[in-house]
């Protein structure tokens, strides 16, 4: 794994929760023309463990580089292309540690959420998925579906769909518990969290989630963070 700048600590103490919602967003820009950043969290520089949105505009592209550390992302809006194909809204992508590319995005820019400089050495599985595609399966409670999108040892990714009023139960994070709101709008007794939040709850963390009449589309990945 390449060696990550230590120059930027941000959302970096993985024992406290973190709550990101849209009015939160400030956007930066890369050193591409027409990338711009949302940083979630981050340990680095440029090359970092990162968490971010990332908005290209269209006809943009971004520099050819190595996946040093894997990368993972989910395309929230537009056409995300590179050279080896085209991914619509709702494909999500990793690439394992070593792969590379070079992002050109087309005439209907894109927005994704990524996660850099976290994959396991050994998870070197590639994956291209359009969830459109994936069938629904019953979640846990009445009111729950699941498309699961990738497992590694204790690490799970999956999309959930709740829909209106769904009660879920009170549960402990093991490894922590990482949720971006697709859709709708997603509560537990902390707060409400409506589309564009990302939420990042620490090892042995505990809530009680739930929906009201909006329903949500969450992006959920568990088991993952350090204890």
């Amino acid at each position: 794994m390449a060696a990550i700048n230590q120059s930027m600590h941000l959302n970096a103490d993985f024992s406290q929760r973190v709550i990101i919602r849209p009015d939160d967003y400030r956007w930066q820009p890369s050193p591409m023309p027409g990338v711009e950043r949302m940083m979630l969290d981050r340990i680095g520089d440029e090359v970092a463990r990162a968490t971010s949105i990332v908005r290209y505009a269209a006809n943009s592209e971004f520099s050819p580089h190595q996946h040093g550390g894997g990368e993972e992302f989910l395309v929230l809006d537009g056409v995300f292309s590179d050279e080896h194909g085209d991914y619509p809204k709702g494909t999500y992508v990793r690439n394992p540690i070593g792969t590379g590319h070079q992002p050109k995005i087309g005439a209907q820019g894109a927005t994704i959420l990524v996660k850099l400089h976290q994959c396991d050495s050994r998870d070197i599985e590639q994956k291209v998925i359009d969830t459109d595609k994936l069938p629904w399966q019953p979640g846990m409670v009445s009111g729950l579906s699941v498309k699961s999108l990738h497992q590694f040892e204790t690490e799970q990714v999956a999309l959930v769909k709740w829909e209106p009023n769904t009660q879920f139960n009170q549960h402990r994070h093991w490894g922590g518990e990482e949720i971006f709101v697709i859709e709708g709008v997603f509560h537990d007794e902390h707060g409400s969290y409506p589309a564009g939040t990302w939420l990042r709850s620490p090892h042995l963390s505990q809530h009680t989630p739930f929906t009201q009449e909006e329903g949500a589309l969450i992006l959920v990945k568990v088991g993952h963070l350090p204890d």
